[in-house]
């Protein structure tokens, strides 16, 4: 009997064409969603400083990163609106003429059916208080009073041009609520994506310099404790079972293991975001020469593939396109 192994995996590995053939898991630039910030009363484009090469755009800016985007073969764009005034209920996200609804409507011209524009259903960036919902008497968060703005958000979001509705808030019921509000004004046609496992994770600082956050406290009563990985799948199954078209967990790469198990129960489509601060990290070592800022990029966004969503929320979605069509 020989002494040397007749089972090789490495014959699998011995050329580029090879890998590239046996390869378990592919991503494609039409996996993508890239969020972007439209700032009203910008008259030049503004770097966010926590977050390399991301903008709060004005409208001109927003129509080039949008459409370079699309030609990059990009699926997706998610619209954040960044209000120049907020109040208790948000009023903001529910005006015609509100930042994020602009934005909705410009986007919707730019790309018209090229990419799926996705908006933010959520009233943290439009109230003084930052919190996700209408406060009660008591400073907590009302979760059913809520889920009425939701539903009035929704029909103005649909009107504004919104193809994927981004029920992002994780108050209790709102899928539920959002689609009865759509069916009920004939929009059958507009989906819902539902960030179905969002945890209440330190990796969302960043993000609220780009929104200019009004936050006083936390939201740990309605976001998840990241403690809990069955709540996750429970949660999702919920948004399922209200009706959700589409389903999110968030953040991507700290929760690995509850994207497997979502991606393994349900049978919708399954997308994960990749956070301001799970950025963050890769461009601050990047810039410190410690990693290789592409085979990061590119090896951090198949991991999140890898474990089972099949769109990926990244900030760097065009740039990482344009790299795997180089491929």
């Amino acid at each position: 009997m020989s002494q040397f192994p007749t089972v090789r995996p490495r014959r699998l590995r011995s050329s580029p064409a090879l890998r590239r053939l046996v390869a378990e898991t592919r991503m494609d630039p039409a996996d993508l969603v890239l969020p972007v910030f439209l700032r009203e009363g910008l008259s030049e484009p503004r770097p966010i400083g926590s977050m390399p090469g991301v903008l709060q755009h004005t409208p001109d800016s927003l129509r080039r990163a949008a459409a370079e985007a699309a030609e990059a073969g990009v699926g997706g764009i998610m619209l954040f609106g960044v209000p120049a005034t907020h109040d208790a209920t948000g009023t903001g996200a529910t005006d015609p003429d509100g930042i994020a609804n602009v934005g909705l409507r410009l986007l919707r011209e730019e790309v018209g059916e090229s990419m799926v524009v996705v908006s933010d259903l959520c009233l943290d960036e439009f109230t003084d208080h930052g919190h996700c919902g209408v406060l009660a008497a008591d400073g907590r968060v009302d979760n059913d009073a809520t889920l009425v703005r939701y539903a009035e958000m929704a029909l103005a979001q649909a009107e504004a041009g919104a193809s994927l509705l981004g029920l992002s808030g994780m108050m209790d019921g709102q899928v539920g609520a959002v689609r009865a509000a759509l069916d009920d004004a004939g929009r059958t046609d507009v989906g819902t994506l539902a960030y179905a496992a969002k945890y209440a994770s330190a990796m969302y600082g960043p993000f609220r310099e780009a929104v200019d956050s009004q936050l006083t406290g936390d939201r740990r009563t309605y976001q998840m404790d990241p403690a809990n990985r069955r709540e996750g799948l429970r949660e999702t199954l919920l948004d399922v079972e209200e009706g959700a078209d589409v389903v999110m967990v968030k953040p991507a790469t700290l929760y690995l293991d509850v994207l497997g198990d979502v991606a393994e129960a349900v049978d919708v489509p399954v997308a994960a975001y990749h956070v301001s601060g799970e950025m963050a990290m890769v461009e601050a070592a990047a810039e410190r020469g410690w990693i290789d800022r592409r085979r990061t990029i590119l090896e951090t966004l198949l991991s999140v593939r890898r474990a089972g969503a099949g769109i990926v929320a990244t900030y760097w979605a065009t740039e990482a396109a344009g790299w795997l069509r180089e491929r």
